[in-house]
């Protein structure tokens, strides 16, 4: 774990002191300060761990299915996400899923999700939590 602070600029994401170095950081805006953003970081990460493909039986998160998390000036925040399969069942879905989800984040005031394909999905992106999960080793 690295507990150093150092000083972001705009472009610079927010180191996330957690137990396990988290899969997203989110690049944050300058007048968010940075325990806030940490926090924020944190509290996102548990309400993405709630969110199941419904064919697989580990989370979004763990599966490596969260690309990108942007936090604007007015807390708003834009996740790009995608999806084991292009043709996945619930692709419609599962954006309003995750939406809601993030939405529950104290000091959240909107989210947007944005679907994207590429870079395709593949399982290296999915944690070794995932892996055990799935027996894919």
């Amino acid at each position: 774990m690295n507990d150093e602070v150092t000083e972001k600029t705009e472009e610079t994401p927010v180191p996330v002191p957690v137990d396990e170095a988290p899969r997203i950081v989110p690049s944050a805006a300058e007048s968010i300060p940075a325990e806030e953003v940490e926090r924020i970081t944190k509290d996102l990460i548990g309400v993405l761990k709630t969110v199941y493909d419904p064919e697989i039986p580990v989370d979004i998160y763990e599966l490596g299915l969260i690309y990108k998390v942007d936090l604007d000036d007015n807390r708003n925040l834009t996740i790009d996400m995608t999806l084991t399969a292009p043709g996945c069942p619930v692709a419609g879905e599962m954006p309003g899923w995750v939406e809601n989800a993030a939405l529950t984040v104290e000091g959240i005031n909107g989210v947007t999700v944005n679907m994207v394909y590429d870079p395709p999905w593949d399982q290296s992106r999915m944690s070794e939590e995932a892996q055990v999960a799935l027996n894919w080793w």
